[in-house]
This record gives structure tokens, C-alpha cells and sequence, in this order.
């Protein structure tokens, strides 16, 4: 029967001052019974009970609140490296954005460690000496590994002493007949994918167009060296001099222009033009050739070629992150051409700024590799002939 308003006052009565089972039917009578055939998540009630029994048969009550479709950023596969059997699929949900975050802390941490460890003698975890390490490479697709990636190997490669630059993840391992061993840790690698976002969404992974979403999935890769049953093919490698004239051509055909002689390498914007000292005034040719293609880094943010600008996100830190840039730039272009890496002394003012930046910043270096990679890709692109490159 329906209660009149003195029965219903009673009730609210009893249910702030009476027992836990008062409550209770008090909270049950609030609720609306959904129609047949609706479901109960639609009846516009922002609580419902459900019963669930628990080990000793009783039933117990749990709540459960609707959830608004759209809320949340979509973050797949984020983990952490795992041990060999325990499998490589990644794990694919939908929840805030702290997974994500997680990815860039994580991988921000290991490149602070790596860049405190080599501080002393100015060697970065970008620094390599040529060698086929230096071109991280997937088993499987056979692409070469990309941006922040390549950095990520690297260390892994140099924390563990691998001596080739091959990687797959378990199950890609697993299907060419090779078995990761036992107890091995992995490398964490992350895929990005894009899709359009609203205007007003926070998502920055290095990428301006904010009206793109991007979507983290992270894998766990293994070295070749961490797995049995695979025999890796022996590259050959041509002879260091014929290395170094290809990155005399390499450079030619970036057609900045360069002028010699000068006190030190820089590249000055408002004339476009690259400015490098004498030959003498370096200890190898490989060393000219990463400062003439680290200066050309700087040359590739010019505005009529890839107009990047780091001081609207950066603001007073924006030149240590173009040089982070540069650095990163001129160590991958030096890995595809077989020739090393070296430390470069006059970079040891920016090891401070670089290790507060990131530590301020985990997506700071992200940032710095992706837009390396553009330009990378950007030299390649003017070469004549662009050698087989990863997608």
C-alpha cells in the first residue's frame, strides 16, 4: 500500500536513528525496481545491490556505480619486464593515465641512471662505438627498433654486455624455434598509436597536433643473446674508410651549407649555414663526422624544413633539450652508418641540466627522441639512395 507522508517521515526517523537493518530496508525501499527486460545500470539509480555468496554460502551485498562511457585514457599493455616464462602478450585495458606514466618513469629512470653513471667521463647512453649493437633490430619483422627504443636498448645492451643488436619479444622467439632461457629479465619497448582525440585532451607524447590521442603499448623484448636455439647471421662490415667517405656523401646531400676554418662548431640559424673548425682540430674522423652531423641536427629545426620549436613547452629549458635533440639525432644517423659515437667534453655543462630536466620531466626525453627521429628521418629522406629503414 502507499505510505502516507507521516509513515515516510517515520522511516527517515528510523533510519537515521534506528538499527543497521532499519537502514537497510530504508535504502532498499529508495531504490527503483527497473522495468522488464531493462537493465538495471539504466534505471537511473545511481547505486544498486547485487548478491554474491561468499566461501560459507551467506550472501553478501556489493555495490556497484554505473560508469560514464568515455571516462579514463586508454592505455594498453603497460608491465613490467618479466622473467621468460611467463609469457610476452601484453595485457590490453582501458584505465587512467597513471599506466601510462608509468611507462615514461619507468624508462626516464633507467636512461637518469645510465647518464649518472657515465657523467664522470661525459659518456651518455647515446654514445656507441658503430658496431651492430647500435642498430637494435626485431627478430620477427625485422624493423629496426625506433626513437626512444633505440635509447632503451641501448642501455640494456650496454648494462648486460650484448654484442648484437637483435630483439623479440618471447612468443616472436618462440616461433622461429628458439627458447628464452630461464630466469632472464626483458627490456621494456613501447608501440605508439594515434587516433583522434578532443581538443581540450592532455595527452603530449612529444607530438604537437593535440587534437591526436595516443595510445602506449608496451612490450617486454629479449636479446639475442638471451635465448637458445638461434644462430644469428654474421654481418659484414665495410672497412672503416669506406664508412666514413659514405658519411662525407651523407652530409652532401643535406645541402646546408658549411663553412671551415672557424674556432668551434655551431650552426647559426639567420644564415642557415653550419660553421666547423679545421680537420686538425679533432682527434678522428669519426669524431669530425658526429659534430658536422650533430651541427645539421640543429639545421633540421630550421622553419623551412622540419620548424621545430622546443621554447613554448620547455621555456628556459628548451636549449638543453634541442641538444638532447642533436645528440640523440647524430647517434642514430652515425648507428646507421656503422661509424661510433664519441664523448664530446665540451657537452659536460648540459649533464646537469639534462638529469634535473628529466627527473622534472619523465616525458622530456621521449619528446627529445621523437622529434631526433624526425630528423633522422628527415637526413635520410635527402639522400639519393635511402637505405632499407624500419617503419
Amino acid at each position: 500500500m502507499p505510505r502516507t507522508a507521516a509513515q515516510r517521515l517515520i522511516a527517515v526517523l528510523r533510519y537515521r536513528f534506528g538499527s543497521a537493518s532499519a537502514r537497510s530496508r530504508f535504502q532498499a525501499s529508495q531504490v527503483a525496481a527497473p522495468p522488464p527486460g531493462r537493465d538495471p545500470g539504466r534505471t537511473g539509480a545511481p547505486i544498486m545491490m547485487r548478491q554474491h555468496k561468499t566461501k560459507d554460502g551467506r550472501p553478501v551485498g556489493r555495490r556497484e556505480r554505473t560508469r560514464r562511457a568515455g571516462i579514463g585514457r586508454p592505455v594498453e599493455g603497460v608491465r613490467e619486464a618479466c622473467s621468460a616464462g611467463r609469457g610476452d602478450s601484453p595485457m590490453s585495458y582501458t584505465s587512467s593515465s597513471a599506466e601510462r606514466a608509468d611507462v615514461y618513469t619507468r624508462i626516464t629512470a633507467e636512461i637518469v641512471a645510465a647518464i649518472e653513471a657515465g657523467a664522470g667521463e661525459w659518456r651518455m647512453p647515446w654514445h656507441h662505438d658503430g658496431t651492430a649493437i647500435t642498430r637494435p633490430q626485431n627478430v620477427s619483422s625485422g624493423n629496426r627498433y625506433r626513437g626512444v627504443n633505440v635509447l632503451a636498448l641501448w642501455i640494456a645492451a650496454q648494462a648486460h654486455g650484448y654484442a648484437d643488436g637483435l630483439w623479440g619479444t618471447y612468443r616472436q622467439w618462440l616461433a622461429i624455434g628458439a627458447q628464452v632461457r630461464k630466469g632472464e629479465r626483458g627490456t621494456t619497448v613501447v608501440l605508439w598509436k594515434q587516433a583522434k582525440a578532443a581538443a581540450n585532451d592532455d595527452a603530449d607524447d612529444g607530438n604537437d597536433d593535440v587534437r591526436r590521442r595516443v595510445f602506449a603499448r608496451a612490450f617486454t623484448v629479449f636479446n639475442v643473446a638471451q635465448v637458445d636455439g638461434y644462430e644469428p647471421q654474421v654481418i659484414e662490415q665495410l672497412p672503416e674508410i669506406d664508412r666514413l667517405t659514405h658519411v662525407g656523401e651523407f652530409i652532401d646531400a643535406l645541402k646546408i651549407p658549411i663553412v671551415t676554418g672557424n674556432y668551434n662548431a655551431h650552426y647559426r640559424i639567420d644564415t642557415d649555414t653550419i660553421f666547423m673548425p679545421d680537420y686538425a682540430a679533432f682527434t678522428s674522423a669519426a669524431a669530425q663526422a658526429g659534430t658536422l652531423i650533430h651541427e645539421a641536427a640543429h639545421a633540421t629545426g630550421a622553419k623551412h624544413r622540419l620548424d621545430r620549436n622546443f621554447q613554448e613547452r620547455f621555456k628556459h629549458d628548451w636549449l638543453p633539450i634541442e641538444e638532447a635533440t642533436a645528440e640523440l639525432t647524430a647517434s642514430f644517423i652515425l648507428a646507421d652508418l656503422g661509424v661510433a659515437h664519441h664523448p664530446r667534453p665540451d657537452h659536460a655543462a648540459y649533464v646537469a641540466s639534462w638529469l634535473r630536466l628529466l627527473k622534472d620531466d619523465p616525458r622530456a626525453i621521449f619528446t627529445a627522441a621523437s622529434k631526433a627521429q624526425q630528423a633522422a628521418d628527415w637526413m635520410h629522406a635527402q639522400q639519393p639512395r635511402t637505405g632499407e629503414m624500419a617503419a
